[in-house]
């Protein structure tokens, strides 16, 4: 079997889209934005889709959101020359290419990213050509069905925050994680105002359902510090990304407290930064995601380094890559999970773009042994609903 051609599409959202208000979840812009609904400056609406065809008349489907045009322009240039004419069961080998390749300008961000989207295709591509799902290619199931958090609870109003609190408890779920809307700019008023967020859905949810806390690298490590002792009695199961994800001696500091359990990792792009991250001692949870680490190919290797230091591997974002990771390793105890809404953030986007992802049942989702690969293909029809870069 070889590649006979590489597309890429860039599919940016032309429907309609909810304004992100002041305070809808710190973030590193707020400390130079001035609280003008900062969060806007990461809300990716577009994303870039990569079609690998054979020979053998199979396609493998892979994607990455974030930076869509330039990862697209990097998969083109840099990435399709060293494809066409391949063999796609040589995987490693074809991205040890595409990393060496890239090395000078790439290996973090949108060069990791662009490997990413097209290691994920080659193994829906695998998969589909040994008619079997990709996890039973990385090790088969290791748990009967996956657990999922629900994954969304931005800063609204706490009446609406509690309505949607129930909403998720009463579904099933038994774990969710809220988003903090305020930071070190916000003073200590700000503090209690994050404090209310996680009383109101403590209060609904009660303490046999875990909850997690993003602050979504819009903390300093100062604020991070006075924050810890007030957020203990509520009993997170993780503080995710409190501080840049670049600061690792910070993370470290904030793990050693040993208030509430640290995650993070979300925004880190290779191997060697996790292993940075795992001799420091810095997390208590990992949360790679599977198209930004350099695809299945890496995040395997990741989540077997993070086995050996006994911490916890469970990826940022649900999709059928990061699902097909957790449903193949032991030390991945569940995954997350965006609910579909309305398009915001730009999280929710695969809803509008992809057929077959899976929906929870009673907080668990499961993978179908019948399907091959990734079990993912692209709603053509829905399309019509975004603008198109070929």
């Amino acid at each position: 079997m070889k590649i006979t051609e590489v597309r890429t599409r860039v599919v940016q959202w032309e429907g309609k889209t909810i304004p992100l208000p002041p305070h809808f979840c710190t973030n590193p812009m707020d400390l130079v934005m001035f609280r003008e609904a900062s969060m806007g400056n990461f809300a990716f609406h577009g994303w870039v889709l990569v079609e690998i065809f054979t020979d053998a008349g199979l396609v493998g489907l892979g994607n990455a959101a974030l930076s869509p045009l330039v990862t697209k322009s990097c998969i083109d240039n840099y990435l399709k020359p060293l494809l066409i004419g391949a063999d796609p069961w040589d995987v490693e080998y074809l991205w040890q290419q595409m990393y060496r390749r890239t090395m000078a300008f790439g290996r973090k961000g949108v060069g990791m990213v662009a490997i990413s989207a097209v290691d994920i295709a080659l193994w829906d591509l695998l998969g589909k050509s040994a008619k079997q799902p990709v996890y039973r290619l990385l090790g088969g199931r290791t748990k009967k069905k996956i657990p999922v958090y629900a994954s969304r609870l931005y800063s609204l109003p706490l009446d609406e925050l509690r309505v949607e609190a129930q909403r998720y408890k009463d579904q099933g779920y038994k774990a969710m994680k809220l988003r903090f809307g305020w930071g070190p700019v916000d003073g200590a008023a700000g503090m209690q105002r994050n404090i209310d967020l996680l009383r109101t859905v403590r209060e609904v949810v009660g303490d046999g359902i875990d909850l997690m806390a993003d602050a979504y690298m819009g903390w300093t490590l100062d604020y991070a510090k006075r924050m810890l002792p007030l957020l203990e009695p509520f009993h997170l199961r993780w503080l995710e990304e409190p501080v840049i994800p670049d600061d690792t001696r910070g993370y470290a500091e904030l793990k050693a407290y040993g208030r509430v359990p640290i995650a993070g990792g979300e925004h880190e792009f290779t191997v060697f930064g996790f292993r940075e991250l795992l001799e420091a001692n810095a997390l208590d949870y990992i949360q790679f995601d599977t198209n930004r680490v350099g695809g299945i190919s890496q995040a395997r290797k990741i989540s077997a380094l993070a086995e050996a230091y006994q911490v916890p591997v469970i990826p940022h974002a649900g999709q059928m890559h990061n699902y097909h990771v957790v449903m193949a390793s032991l030390n991945s105890p569940m995954a997350e999970f965006f609910p579909k809404v309305d398009v915001e953030v730009g999280n929710e986007l695969f809803w509008y773009i992809f057929d077959g992802e899976p929906t929870p049942v009673d907080g668990y989702i499961d993978l179908d042994e019948n399907t091959p690969g990734l079990g993912l293909t692209v709603n053509e029809d829905s399309l019509k609903r975004f603008q198109i870069t070929e």
